[in-house]
């Protein structure tokens, strides 16, 4: 089995004026895809590896994937991980409630709190990365981590993620990062992250 770019649910301009369509374009049909295909290329001599999924693969820091590819694994594997869950979390006009907002106001004490939170954490996130929202041993948790590590690699359930790569939104946003994690709020699958939310409490 060889991974496939997944297809978006959405068209690229859906997201504008938040995220504009070139970016989307480039970020889905080029950065991702080379993630698959470096994927790909890593596993080719290791076909019993072909049939993991990519969380098997990075699950327990790599325990299953071979020193000599640990590396493509987790930088092409992450890539293909943290952006397949990426696209799902993206969606205009949802509503913030459901389980995922109760757990949120309780956990931070209101969303304001938690949108604070998290901008700050992906504000103070050096060079590239990812900014998380997780479960972690049954309590939420806001993370970051470097590259395209993946929380599921430290045992943390994703419920919600942002991409922090400057490839995410440097054409719209150039060096402005607060402009984007302030849009970003604009469009989060509040639906999408409840769902994340409920699975992970099962």
């Amino acid at each position: 089995m060889t991974f496939t770019l997944p297809t978006l649910p959405y068209a690229y301009d859906e997201l504008e004026p938040y995220i504009d369509a070139k970016t989307m374009e480039l970020h889905h049909g080029k950065h991702h895809k080379t993630y698959v295909d470096k994927l790909n290329a890593a596993l080719e001599k290791y076909p019993e590896l072909q049939k993991k999924r990519v969380d098997e693969l990075l699950a327990i820091n790599l325990k299953i994937v071979p020193e000599e590819i640990k590396t493509a694994v987790r930088n092409h594997g992450g890539g293909h991980f943290n952006h397949g869950f990426w696209w799902l979390i993206l969606k205009k006009d949802t509503k913030f409630s459901g389980e995922i907002e109760k757990a949120i106001n309780k956990k931070f004490g209101s969303f304001d709190k938690f949108k604070e939170l998290f901008t700050n954490s992906a504000t103070s996130l050096f060079g590239s990365g990812w900014t998380w929202l997780v479960l972690n041993n049954n309590e939420l948790e806001i993370i970051n981590t470097p590259n395209q590590d993946s929380p599921i690699s430290q045992n943390k359930i994703p419920i919600l993620g942002l991409d922090v790569w400057e490839h995410a939104y440097y054409l719209k946003y150039q060096n402005k990062r607060a402009d984007y994690l302030n849009a970003f709020f604009n469009i989060i699958n509040w639906n999408q992250a409840n769902q994340n939310y409920k699975n992970a409490k099962k």
